[in-house]
């Protein structure tokens, strides 16, 4: 009997998924000892009763590498430690269902797993490692915020959804003599907007890292709209706030959602420069889950195999406990705990932010 590895997709869906998914499985298919099946839905699909999963061979996935989205479904709601019941009273609770879990690993032969997913996932990976599953994580964001990897594949093609819309921007302010503000994402992470910023020429970029005051950016709005034309763009990332005030988010009834819904600071930025006294028209797009679908760019489709193949590797030498990760030129393991131990945030002296700044770039400070 064949020994089989698990993957899994948990956590928010990005581009380059199935590429991973592709890459392990073209990988395994050289190891005759080895065979890979898929977990629906992350780990839902096992934790189901009846277990949801299918063999991934090579016909399974054929040609999915240039497709968005996973092909085995994910989620970020529950989890094993977590699993969402409901109760007679109508009510609902979560509980552990770790061992039942690694139970149903031994039902199905399975001796590895392959976890693709954000920091979240990767907590999770460490609490089973810690059990005594044998698994491998493999970082998964659009948010870039895995500190012990340089890039997550995903972010790139995010970036450049975001960089594409604000061209797109650009030609209408420029039209309507507006302020155009473009909301991107990133959680607590200001990666997508600094990149989209940079290369899409915004004067203004609002990241979580830097707390704004909205009275230098109408400064700075000003100054461009005076000198070139009345009109200027600004991106800003959905978990950025100003000197005085909070994060703009909302509390979720969903079961088994933990996150706060981030969203709108755009509008709210929209308003408080408005309240400044500034004139001009003022537009606000929040581009939202469109930076997570479509079709994977070159990039996160060449470091999407470059880890699926390195963790299939992983597997094959017994090399546990670990996460794939990019160090460059390599691709390398790090330990779960070291994954997991930061939230990668942008270095304000990093030389992306002295750039920013070196082309006039506001960031509200």
């Amino acid at each position: 009997m064949k020994k089989r590895c698990l993957v899994l997709t948990g956590g928010g869906d990005c581009p380059g998924l199935n590429a991973v998914i592709r890459a392990i499985v073209k990988r395994a298919d050289k190891e005759p000892d080895w065979e890979i099946i898929g977990s629906i839905d992350a780990y839902n699909g096992i934790l189901n009763d009846p277990m949801e999963y299918k063999i991934l061979d090579n016909k399974a996935i054929a040609g999915i590498h240039v497709k968005g989205g996973t092909i085995l479904g994910t989620t970020n709601k529950g989890g094993p430690f977590n699993w969402p019941i409901e109760t007679e009273l109508g009510e609902w609770k979560t509980v552990d269902r770790s061992d039942e879990l690694l139970e149903r690993f031994d039902e199905l032969n399975v001796k590895a797993v392959i976890s693709i997913g954000g920091d979240g996932s990767q907590s999770i990976s460490q609490k089973l490692y810690e059990k005594g599953c044998n698994i491998i994580g493999i970082p998964k964001t659009i948010d870039n915020d895995l500190s012990s990897t340089d890039y997550t594949f995903g972010f790139q093609t995010a970036v450049e959804i975001a960089t594409e819309a604000l061209d797109k921007l650009v030609t209408t302010a420029e039209s309507h003599h507006r302020i155009m503000i473009l909301e991107v994402m990133g959680r607590d992470a200001g990666w997508i907007a600094l990149h989209t910023a940079i290369a899409g020429g915004a004067e203004v970029c609002l990241i979580p890292e830097i707390a704004y005051d909205v009275d230098k950016i109408k400064k700075s709005i000003e100054e461009r709209t005076d000198k070139r034309g009345g009109f200027a763009n600004i991106v800003i990332a959905e978990g950025t706030h100003p000197q005085k005030g909070k994060i703009v988010a909302q509390s979720t009834t969903e079961i088994g959602y933990e996150n706060i819904r981030l969203g709108g600071v755009g509008f709210e930025l929209a308003e408080q420069l408005k309240k400044t006294g500034m004139k001009s028209d003022i537009r606000t797009t929040i581009l939202g889950h469109i930076q997570r679908g479509g079709i994977p760019i070159a990039y996160d489709r060449i470091l999407a195999t470059r880890f699926g193949v390195k963790a299939l590797e992983m597997v094959l030498d017994g090399d546990f406990g670990k996460m794939v990760a990019y160090k460059h030129p390599d691709i390398i393991g790090v330990t779960l705990q070291e994954a997991i131990a930061s939230y990668n945030y942008i270095d304000l002296e990093s030389n992306l932010i002295k750039t920013a700044r070196g082309i006039g770039i506001s960031f509200g400070d």
